[in-house]
């Protein structure tokens, strides 16, 4: 049977997008998006899932880099709605807590539950591991922010429900060590580019896009490691990387920057 792995135990977010993008793979837990990477390139598992953008937040930067960084490809993407829980052990309080603990990015997107309070925050791998260390610690005093599947994975009580600060989506890719060739409509493509150092390298840049009509769905700034104070482009574009309007704009955006890298080509998601 075919694997996908995904980062932090059962219960994460990262598990129900796992059921999504390969419905039919057996799951395998990862303790962190860095072995979700070395899993997928060291094939002990077909495909490895990971979260690289909240409607929140914006980019989930660790999942930009661990790409630049690695040879697999994005081949398939899913948007899931994002439902934060306080969860505790049975009589846990949000105003007896002592220690709160989630992900980073979960802190972000509950701030006004959190505003004003006088608790420790103390990050974790995922959600799902925060409610693990929880149900661990057998303190009550200790809280997490986590999804209410974590609450039943690690026997807590949901103290309050849907404490984000608003509604919250996740998009998840799948990343596989091959890039997908065949392809039909409604596709993206995704690279990351570096400009030479002085002005205007940008905007040439992006002009070759708009040239060739490409549209732009995101454009992410990230630092080049080793290299202070500079820095590489990641994009997504609607299009496959052989469409007759993206390999000409692709052509000539390489020769108006000093690195051309490309993280695949994958079908649009569709509305679920």
């Amino acid at each position: 049977m075919s694997t996908v792995g995904f980062p932090g135990p059962r219960g994460s977010h990262s598990d129900a997008a796992a059921a999504v993008l390969a419905p039919a793979a057996a799951g395998v837990d990862l303790p962190s998006f860095t072995a979700v990477v070395e899993a997928v390139s060291n094939a002990e598992v077909a495909v490895g899932v990971l979260p690289i953008e909240s409607s929140l937040i914006g980019p989930i930067a660790e999942t930009h880099d661990l790409l630049y960084g690695s040879a697999l490809s994005i081949v398939r993407e899913a948007t899931l709605p994002i439902t934060h829980a306080l969860v505790g052990l049975p009589g846990a309080s949000l105003e007896r807590a002592s220690i709160i603990r989630s992900h980073p990015a979960a802190f972000d997107q509950c701030r006004d539950l959190l505003a004003g309070r006088s608790v420790q925050r103390i990050a974790a791998a995922t959600t799902a591991d925060a409610a693990r260390e929880v149900r661990d610690a057998g303190d009550p005093a200790h809280v997490a922010i986590a999804s209410r599947e974590a609450a039943d994975a690690y026997g807590l009580e949901v103290i309050a429900d849907d404490v984000g600060d608003r509604s919250a989506f996740t998009r998840f890719v799948a990343l596989a060590p091959y890039t997908q060739v065949a392809h039909g409509e409604s596709w993206r493509t995704a690279l990351s580019f570096v400009t030479d150092h002085r002005p205007g390298a940008l905007y040439r840049a992006l002009g070759a896009l708009a040239r060739g009509e490409v549209n732009l769905v995101q454009l992410v700034s990230r630092p080049l490691p080793n290299s202070p104070w500079r820095y590489r482009f990641d994009v997504v574009l609607d299009g496959h990387v052989f469409d007759p309007t993206i390999r000409p704009a692709l052509s000539e955006l390489r020769s108006l920057t000093r690195e051309l890298r490309l993280f695949g080509s994958y079908a649009a998601e569709k509305s679920r």
